[in-house]
């Protein structure tokens, strides 16, 4: 018996440190952060009950990255410790229970915990003298000349007080939305894109070439202090507001509180609002604030007592891939889907997730039966960034695209030449087509229609209500009770018809533009129907206008203006418009737009995220006072607008000489034009 729980023990032991390797060396680990941590628990557990058995080098004594690469090795001068990990509120009681059993008073500083690459930076006499990746916790890689080129790290100290001799612990990360960007820009080239922000830090920051790691838009939070002479802290508070005087990049998302329940209210907060945060967070560090108390309690082979973090439901996972089967959308592309055994993610379960189109299947190497790493970011639909390879048994096969629409049974083809989308061309009365129509014109995009969900679209069809969507805005009362998702149990309307009814007649006087919208023209979004309806301002004009001079109105060109010119010409179409507008429908622009036109043949481009605007208002603040908002930055771009954590548009603005506004000097161009700029 005992040799068969050594050998568990020393075999999970050395798998453990194979998925560290991958981690920490190769950027490409083959199992979740979740399921590491879990394998991690259960040798934890084995090796307390068999004592005997623990090794000195197992992967509960030591820091995870101790591993050669290409970069010289150097020692720490104090060791760099990890964290210990608590997966739910009666863990974190535990260590609560262990900390007041020191019969110490403390406060408690709280902390969102990055999920980047672990640095630690040596300044003497205020000068940065060496970077080091963790390692071992006694021995990390010398990246030093890449961190120089984060322009968030200092290279030299300002203020007073500075020690002469201070090590700094943080973590370095790619801004979600400059990850986002990166990655776009990555894929049109033809490479392979990132899994995620942490890989591609990690992958940035070990490049031989600092060249290559200045050209990525990293950045970095420090939280800890290693070594330091020359000076004291009285508290975690304390030193993290010397750290920011001295020019140090500190996060702005922690807090001192005084009891446990304040550290549960924050701990709550940080797991709801986790993708408002600039960059990837994988849960919460809870830290003893006094720097005597910390010192009291001490610290075990690789972590202090004094520090938990309390990790959250990952938002990675990996799970097996099943199938790949096919959706239709409401403009008839058909995209592949990945079919999955359940696996919980980001606090949900998932058993689909996107694939795009069958060149990104190809792209990614899927294989129907692999095992496959699935991701989701708040509430967008999970996307499979890629397979384990490495653990392919040979019984895999690859998706082949259907050739007939699986809804209606139509030959499916590309619409034009080079579409990389393939469409059922079916688009009257293919079922698939027809729900997700109706559902679209009740989402907030289009005319925002309480109640016309997915539900109610499809009860709307399958019960003969409504045969297309123009027979949408003469629903009556009496129509509604021929509907079981309309009615209560004894037969009479539910509060859900009440609802639907008041909002179609609401949904009657909606802007022009959003009528536009949920008409499902193929590559009319928000910003070329607000184009449309500003320049024609009625359905009636936009339908007789010719496609040269579709064509000319800013932001639409050639392709936009073909498709909306076939749109129009399709008899069932022209049906839908007068129903519509037989029903009350308003088809003409009524909104007069009173803001001053001080963007009057501006464009501009903006990049991260501004306190005053969320994304689609400051797209539609733009348009509304006369500019374009564009995508991309180019020689044509007036103005890049920059906010906290821009991608890589900003760096793109420098390279052209296009000048680049903070928030503050856009608010002020807003209000009284370029010339307010001088």
């Amino acid at each position: 018996m005992s040799e068969k729980i050594a050998a568990q023990i020393q075999e999970l032991a050395e798998e453990l440190r194979d998925h560290q390797f991958r981690y920490y060396v190769l950027d490409k680990p083959i199992i979740s952060d979740a399921q590491f941590d879990q394998k991690l628990r259960a040798l934890e557990t084995l090796e307390n009950k068999y004592p005997q058995y623990r090794s000195a080098e197992s992967p509960t004594q030591i820091i995870g990255g101790g591993f050669a690469t290409g970069f010289q090795a150097r020692d720490h001068i104090t060791k760099m410790m990890s964290l210990d990990n608590v997966f739910g509120i009666e863990e974190l009681d535990i260590w609560f229970d262990r900390i007041n059993k020191a019969q110490v008073k403390n406060s408690w500083l709280c902390e969102v915990k990055v999920d980047g690459l672990a640095i630690n930076l040596l300044y003497r006499d205020g000068k940065l003298v060496q970077a080091l990746t963790r390692g071992n916790g006694v021995t990390g890689e010398d990246v030093t000349l890449n961190i120089k080129t984060i322009s968030a790290i200092p290279h030299e100290l300002h203020g007073a007080k500075v020690p002469s001799v201070l090590e700094v612990r943080g973590e370095v990360f790619f801004p979600i939305a400059a990850f986002n960007e990166f990655n776009e820009e990555v894929q049109e080239s033809g490479k392979a894109a990132f899994a995620n922000p942490r890989n591609a830090a990690a992958g940035s920051l070990r490049q031989k070439d600092p060249r290559v790691t200045a050209s990525r838009p990293l950045s970095m939070v420090v939280h800890g202090i290693g070594a330091i002479e020359g000076h004291t802290f009285s508290t975690q508070a304390n030193a993290y507001e010397l750290l920011k005087e001295w020019g140090l990049p500190t996060s702005p998302r922690y807090k001192v509180v005084e009891s446990r329940a304040e550290v549960q209210e924050f701990v709550n907060y940080y797991e709801k609002h986790r993708n408002e945060v600039e960059h990837e967070i994988d849960g919460a560090v809870i830290k003893v604030n006094e720097i005597a108390v910390q010192e009291q309690l001490g610290y075990t082979s690789r972590a202090p007592k004094w520090a938990i973090a309390f990790k959250y439901p990952p938002v990675e996972v990996t799970t097996k891939l099943l199938d790949i089967k096919v959706s239709v959308g409401r403009t008839g592309r058909v995209t592949p889907f990945a079919f999955m055994e359940p696996v919980v993610v980001a606090g949900s379960t998932v058993t689909n997730a996107t694939l795009h189109n069958q060149e990104e299947v190809l792209r990614k190497g899927i294989l129907i039966g692999d095992t496959v790493v699935i991701r989701k970011a708040g509430d967008v639909i999970p996307e499979v960034l890629g397979a384990v390879v490495e653990k392919r048994m040979g019984t895999e096969r690859a998706f082949v695209m259907p050739t007939h629409c699986p809804d209606c049974g139509t030959v499916l083809r590309a619409i034009s030449q080079g579409d990389v989308d393939i469409r059922c061309p079916n688009t009257r009365s293919c079922p698939a087509q027809l729900r997700e129509r109706i559902f679209y014109i009740g989402s907030r995009a289009a005319l925002d229609i309480d109640v016309l969900g997915y539900e109610a679209a499809t009860a709307l069809l399958e019960s003969g209500l409504i045969t297309d969507e123009g027979d949408l805005f003469d629903l009556k009362a009496n129509d509604l009770m021929q509907s079981e998702f309309f009615t209560k149990k004894d037969g009479t309307l539910g509060a859900n018809a009440e609802k639907f009814l008041s909002a179609l007649e609401g949904a009657k006087s909606r802007p022009l533009w959003r009528v536009l919208v949920a008409l499902s023209i193929r590559h009319v979004g928000p910003t070329a129907a607000q184009s449309l309806a500003k320049n024609l301002g009625s359905v009636a004009k936009i339908s007789e206008a010719r496609i040269e001079e579709l064509s000319q109105i800013d932001g639409l060109g050639q392709i936009i203006a073909e498709s909306v010119k076939e749109w129009f010409d399709v008899d069932w179409h022209k049906a839908i418009i007068r129903k519509w507008q037989n029903a009350g429908v308003s088809m003409e622009e009524t909104f007069v737009n009173t803001n001053p036109q001080t963007l009057a043949g501006l464009t501009l481009v903006v990049t991260g995220s501004l306190e005053g605007f969320t994304r689609d208002g400051v797209d539609e603040a733009i348009t509304l006072h006369g500019g374009k908002s564009a995508s991309s930055v180019s020689k044509k771009t007036d103005f890049v607008v920059v906010g906290d954590s821009p991608g890589s548009k900003a760096a793109k603005a420098e390279e052209l000489g296009v000048r680049i506004l903070n928030e503050a000097q856009f608010a002020l161009l807003l209000g009284h034009g370029p010339d307010a700029l001088k």
